[in-house]
């Protein structure tokens, strides 16, 4: 009796992330474009594509 081979999981769509009823619910990077987002911590929004900051205040 060996092992069942584990079903592969379908992926989960992502674009209910950013979009909210067909307004962008997070804040792109001025500088690499309307494809990415910043990533939103505690204190600031970082992209972690070219580095860019904006402090929040």
């Amino acid at each position: 009796m060996g092992k069942k081979p584990q079903k592969e999981k379908a992926p989960k769509p992502q674009i209910g992330k950013h979009y909210q009823e067909g307004k962008k619910k997070d804040s792109t990077c001025p500088k690499c474009g309307e494809g990415n987002f910043l990533a939103e911590h505690h204190d600031r929004l970082h992209c972690g594509k070219c580095g860019y900051t904006r402090w929040k205040k």
